[in-house]
């Protein structure tokens, strides 16, 4: 006799309905796993035998065989054992086989038959819906979060018992208590206020340009300049996530166990600030089997802040080059390859010296010249030809006078953004930072270029460079509210992007 269900195993952000085949036959009671399962789904047979047995059904005391379909793709994680365990007991007939056959079941079953809940639903069940199942059964503790994916038809089941009961079995429900899922609190609270900051006009306009065509920025200058003070208010003058950037996001922090359903879709920019002793895997992403999303993937839409920047490991560093360029990493493992969202702001601040003192004139700086060029020195050339703007900043002058408050500044990059978007849209870009080097070359006017052509002939600028700080003249001519840049911008671009050479 065989039982069909099915279910979703999620790498990296693509959901993969797959069918649970169970058969049970005469011989030795023996219950096993195949479909290319890992080590936490190969427990599965343990946890499901246990949850039948404390919902008050019969477990069937034959030869038992579960095929996860296709048996090609890796599974891993519990997210199968419901299905599971309802494939089984459709196979033995405790349940009606065909009521079964078409539905998605998702959820961690614990020993006294509660089903828990489980990382990724959002993504999972969105697949589920894009494969053409809307009827889909997941734990209470996710139900919120599976109700956020158009076209579901979502039941929250609290325990095995109450699923077999809907089903036809004869179950025996107790009262048991939904588990709550398991949350890595995060404050997504409004970001703190640009009027905090008093001074630093130069830093300020660097933070508004960079907010308005989405640009990387490195900031440099002596402890309490306020570096990390303008790099944490950036978020707050970015404009809110648009619904198909919102999804992503949402299900990149719902894999991640970083997601509150009560607050909805993420709708904020993110704002991730990992410590200088982060790991490669905790920066952009690793772990055994199907590698999990790391910061940059959870800073996606919205700004990565490397504060310290020069006391993190070059080769930390460097492993940021590929998402800078192409908006997403790919991490591949022996299981299989998984590919997640990377397009993020970099934010760097960095002191000028280990001492932090060094103010160009080294009065006051105990570090020797060589010392200053190996600190600066750690953020390797190709890593730096990958910001747009660098700028140096000053210890700050005394100024009771409050800054531009946040909403002001929000405003202009908003309408630099949207004549941006009106620009770009129709070739599949939203900011200046997102265009090709090709279509800006070829739509900017030759006296423009000319600035940056002698850069690159001086041996100033590279060919990325060249581009990137195109890209950065499209964004102040936006901010000026005119239709394209001039020698100007072009100019301007330049000084922004050349302002502190580390």
């Amino acid at each position: 006799m065989i039982g069909r269900c099915r279910s979703v195993v999620l790498t990296g952000l693509a959901g993969h309905v797959i069918d649970v085949e169970a058969h049970v036959a005469q011989g030795l009671p023996a219950f096993t796993i195949v479909g290319l399962p890992d080590a936490s789904l190969a427990e599965a047979k343990d946890r499901v035998r246990a949850a039948v047995a404390s919902s008050g059904v019969e477990w069937p005391r034959r030869r038992i065989t579960v095929n996860l379909s296709p048996a090609s793709l890796p599974k891993s994680g519990p997210a199968t054992d419901l299905a599971i365990a309802i494939a089984v007991l459709a196979a033995a007939r405790t349940v009606e086989p065909g009521r079964v056959r078409e539905a998605v079941f998702l959820g961690e079953l614990g020993l006294d038959g509660r089903v828990r809940p489980v990382r990724g639903v959002l993504p999972a069940v969105a697949a589920a819906v894009e494969a053409g199942s809307t009827e889909v059964v997941v734990p209470a503790g996710n139900a919120a979060e599976a109700r956020l994916v158009k076209g579901a038809r979502i039941d929250g089941a609290i325990a095995l018992a109450t699923v077999l009961q809907r089903l036809g079995a004869d179950a025996r429900p107790t009262s048991l208590q939904p588990v709550r899922a398991p949350l890595t609190r995060v404050t997504r609270g409004d970001p703190p206020d640009l009027a905090d900051v008093r001074g630093q006009a130069a830093a300020r306009v660097a933070v508004e340009v960079a907010a308005a065509g989405g640009h990387h920025l490195l900031m440099v200058g002596p402890p309490g300049a306020g570096k990390t003070m303008l790099a944490e208010r950036l978020p707050g003058i970015l404009p809110d996530l648009e619904d198909r950037e919102a999804v992503r996001v949402t299900a990149v922090h719902s894999l991640a166990g970083t997601f509150d359903a009560s607050e909805g879709l993420i709708r904020r920019p993110p704002f991730e600030a990992p410590h200088h002793t982060a790991s490669s895997a905790a920066i952009v992403g690793g772990g055994s089997g199907i590698a999990r999303p790391g910061a940059v993937s959870l800073a996606h839409a919205g700004v990565l802040l490397l504060d310290e920047a020069p006391e993190f490991p070059t080769r930390v560093l460097d492993t940021l080059r590929q998402p800078l360029e192409r908006g997403e990493i790919v991490l591949h493992r022996a299981h299989g390859a998984a590919r997640y969202p990377a397009r993020f702001q970099l934010i760097l601040a960095a002191n000028p010296c280990p001492c932090g003192r060094f103010a160009g004139s080294g009065e006051a700086c105990s570090c020797t010249s060589i010392a200053r060029r190996r600190y600066l020195g750690r953020l390797s050339g190709p890593l730096l030809d990958r910001i747009d703007i660098r700028v140096h900043v000053g210890a700050a002058a005394r100024s009771d006078r409050p800054g531009e408050p946040s909403a002001t500044v929000a405003a202009r990059v908003a309408q630099a953004r949207a004549a941006a978007r009106e620009r770009l849209a129709p070739h599949g870009w939203s900011v200046s930072s997102e265009a090709s080097g090709a279509w800006l070359r070829a739509v900017t006017s030759r006296s423009a270029c000319a600035g940056l052509w002698a850069a690159v002939d001086r041996g100033a600028l590279s060919a990325r460079g060249f581009d990137r700080a195109l890209r950065l003249a499209w964004t102040l001519a936006d901010l000026e509210g005119v239709t394209s840049p001039n020698a100007g911008h072009v100019a301007e671009a330049l000084a922004l992007r050349q302002g502190f050479e580390a």
